[in-house]
């Protein structure tokens, strides 16, 4: 019996995917558990496994768009592993091959020289063309339509995979490549260009001096990473200074949903990922209740897991505020975009050494652009200003964290 491969349902807002790739081919065998074929959406990449075992057909190729629910393969279940014994093998392909040359003798002798002509020329296969003369014998006209066919039917699956978005396109000249947007490309549009018509974006800035934070992290981290095998880093500190500048302003830990205004009492705080494929932004949960051990082991896991496509839908929903590093990219000051519906978002940028005014004379400190885009419709100036200061007081006095390496 055959099984039917569909594409599951791997999320609310997802409703369709592309098959990047096929693990398996048409004709395998596959085990139940096999990894049949990466499904790439807008949110993530996952792979579908075989659920039965049993002789592998693909129904699309790789490269195509898909629906949820879609049938792309099926599992004829009937059909055991083949035979380990490479004798068995041996010896049972002559006979396959001998009978095989001598159906295919039959079926030609069979045929008028005009029409045998034909089949021998196009290398058609007589068993599967339908005949139209008496007693369903093959006419000319019947082999020529079985050749026309053909053509039109590898013509039709050539410009397919020539259309798949894996392929770009290339001008005549060669100085334009047209090329299918990603999923998850065309998921980040839609969002951005959402963020911008729906809420009323604003952005405050300040900047922070990072001479406290260097230093603590430089005296810590043989410590830290001999306590906790990994590396103590600046992102954790600024999830924390963002939870004490949260819980100092509501506000901006809210949404708007329609007439009402949400209010979150939990500090769920996205990280921006940027990837080959794009950008994404998993969820650090509670980060309230989370160590730097914690939140360092966290990130590091996102970002090995986003760069490898391995990011389940659950890493990349729901957030209450989203943090976002551009400065490792070299980034001096930018306005990050909300992450909508969210209302705010703390933009990091690059540490650059700076002359500054430190108790009337100039010293140079390695200071840091700080950013916060929010919606304007439920968030008033003073309560961006009042936030950002909050996370320049915890960054520049980290005593006001809690410390625990």
């Amino acid at each position: 019996m055959s099984v039917e491969v569909k594409i599951p349902a791997v999320g609310e807002s997802i409703s369709s995917g592309v098959v990047s790739v096929w693990h398996k081919k048409s004709g395998d065998f596959v085990d139940a558990g096999d990894a049949l074929f990466t499904l790439e959406t807008d949110k993530v990449s996952t792979e579908i496994a075989a659920e039965t075992s049993g002789v592998l057909e693909t129904l699309v190729p790789q490269g195509q768009e898909v629906k949820i629910g879609e049938v792309v393969a099926t599992i004829d279940d009937s059909k055991k592993a083949p035979a380990s014994g490479p004798t068995e093998k041996k010896k049972s392909e002559p006979k396959v091959a001998i009978a095989a040359t001598k159906d295919k003798k039959a079926d030609t002798d069979a045929l008028s020289p005009a029409v045998r002509r034909i089949v021998e020329e196009e290398g058609l296969d007589p068993s599967k063309i339908s005949g139209t003369g008496p007693d369903g014998r093959i006419t000319k006209g019947d082999a020529l339509a079985a050749a026309q066919n053909r053509a039109s039917d590898e013509k039709v699956k050539t410009e397919s995979a020539a259309a798949g978005p894996s392929v770009p396109q290339q001008s005549a000249d060669g100085r334009v490549v047209r090329k299918k947007m990603s999923p998850l490309r065309r998921k980040i549009s839609a969002q951005l260009v959402m963020a911008q018509h729906t809420a009323a974006i604003l952005t405050t800035f300040n900047e922070c001096d990072m001479s406290a934070v260097q230093k603590l992290r430089a005296d810590s981290q043989d410590i830290f990473t001999k306590k906790h095998g990994i590396k103590l880093g600046f992102m954790s500190f600024f999830i924390k200074a963002s939870v004490e500048a949260l819980k100092a302003v509501p506000a901006i830990n809210g949404r708007i949903e329609g007439d009402d205004v949400i209010e979150n009492n939990f500090y769920d705080i996205g990280v921006a990922v940027g990837t080959e494929r794009g950008l994404v932004v998993p969820i650090v949960r509670d980060a309230d209740k989370k160590s730097f051990a914690d939140l360092e082991r966290e990130i590091g896991d996102f970002a090995t897991r986003a760069r490898e496509g391995k990011l389940k839908f659950e890493d990349l929903t729901g957030g209450t505020f989203t943090v976002s590093n551009g400065g490792v990219y070299g980034s001096l000051v930018s306005t990050p975009i909300l992450n909508f519906p969210q209302s705010g978002i703390l933009g990091m940028h690059k540490i650059m050494p700076r002359p500054i005014a430190i108790d009337g004379k100039v010293e140079i400190r390695p200071m840091m652009y700080l950013a916060l885009s929010y919606d304007h419709r439920l968030i008033d100036g003073k309560e961006a200003v009042t936030f950002l200061i909050k996370i320049k007081e915890c960054i520049e006095d980290p005593k006001k964290l809690s410390l625990d390496f």
